[in-house]
């Protein structure tokens, strides 16, 4: 019998920056998305929940 294994992945907006100073890191992020692609194609099932909201609210680490 086959099992099928999903998880629930969170993101927060802090972690799209990566090491940069810019609100998201592209290199960092297609390094990731190439990840959760592998993942997937080896049968893992995801839903990805992606933060940001002091980036839409104009809100940096700084100012909080």
């Amino acid at each position: 019998m086959s099992r099928r294994k999903r998880v629930l992945l969170k993101l927060s907006g802090e972690a799209l920056k990566g090491s940069s100073e810019n609100i998201i890191d592209v290199p960092y992020m297609q390094q990731l998305v190439k990840e959760l692609v592998a993942l997937h194609q080896a049968g893992l099932e995801m839903v990805i929940v992606i933060g940001g909201g002091n980036i839409w609210r104009g809100v940096t680490g700084e100012e909080m």
